[in-house]
């Protein structure tokens, strides 16, 4: 899509974590006038549990914009609020509430919604870290134009990305992030002058990437080291993949699959000399970069150092 010279638009801009921070950069760049940003309320973080401001209304505010943070948008009053601010356009990245019809037939233009998948693979709200963990090699992002199903709309423009061997959910985030903010300033100049519509998602190929629970985090030794290792990097930097050391939780933070014939049960350590290697279902794991509970994240030669793990069994 080549670029073009189009005038700025009212903008409402809904969004919550670090992943949406570089569209909202993106757009106030492109001169877009964004009359508000929409944002969930404060809430609790960190040990000490210290009511904190998101990442995106950190940003808006930083950068003068009005903020907003409504606990739920079907009320009359919210609707009010935003029509208020008669925007041409909405553009949602992963604000955390649906959307009812009646906010989405409050914009002109109605509302854009930028998707880390490739629709529609991995509808929902963990797709990056299920792409992972399934073990695709490609994803992308799709800016949709959001209808009331959940991530069903019509796509106006959909970028792929290769998924790298040892790729973390943290790195992929990153460069989706990015891909995202660049992708959305793009169709909406194409979308102004007529050069794209939007295009039904195909009835074909829709699967469902559901939130990441606590539970799924705990490391099941008899699975393949194949999989235990895309699981690791799924959950990198959140929830962690974690096992247990004599009662202790154990996190794993990098590691890398070794898919050879091991004669040992899984969850044993078969190596503890230059390398940190433990044995699964089939073939191995060798963790580089592991975290005692209470302590700091270490490689696996410094915790070797200070630990011995010589015939121990993880997971037990």
């Amino acid at each position: 899509m080549a670029p073009s010279h189009f005038p700025p638009l009212d903008i409402v801009f809904a969004g919550t974590p670090a992943f949406a921070v570089p569209a909202l950069a993106a757009l106030h760049a492109a001169g877009h006038r964004v009359r508000a940003v929409y944002t969930q309320p404060d809430r609790p973080a960190g040990r000490g549990r210290v009511t904190t401001a998101g990442p995106v209304k950190a940003h808006a505010l930083e950068h003068g914009l009005t903020v907003e943070q409504p606990p739920g948008l079907r009320s009359l009053e919210a609707l009010e609020q935003l029509r208020g601010y008669v925007p041409q356009l909405m553009v949602v990245v992963a604000y955390g509430l649906i959307l009812p019809q009646t906010v989405l037939d409050v914009p002109a233009l109605g509302c854009l919604n930028i998707h880390a998948s490739l629709l529609p693979r991995w509808r929902g709200a963990a797709p990056i870290e299920r792409a992972i963990e399934a073990g695709d090699t490609q994803t992308g992002v799709s800016i949709m134009k959001m209808d009331a199903g959940l991530d069903t709309g019509p796509v106006l423009l959909a970028r792929a990305t290769p998924i790298g061997s040892r790729e973390t959910a943290a790195s992929l985030h990153d460069r989706l992030a990015k891909l995202g903010a660049d992708a959305v300033v793009e169709v909406i100049a194409a979308w102004q002058d007529g050069r794209v519509t939007p295009q039904p998602q195909p009835a074909t190929g829709a699967c469902y990437a559901r939130k990441i629970e606590r539970r799924e985090a705990a490391i099941d030794w008899t699975r393949d080291a194949v999989e235990l290792d895309r699981q690791v990097r799924a959950f990198n930097p959140r929830p962690v993949a974690e096992t247990t050391w004599s009662g202790r939780q154990l996190r794993l933070w990098e590691a890398t699959p070794m898919p050879r014939t091991i004669d040992a049960s899984a969850g044993s350590v078969i190596e503890t000399g230059a390398r940190l290697v433990v044995a699964a279902g089939r073939g191995a794991l060798q963790i580089e970069r592991l975290q005692l509970a209470g302590r700091r994240a270490m490689s696996a030669a410094e915790f070797l150092h200070a630990h011995s793990l010589t015939g121990e069994r993880l997971g037990e």
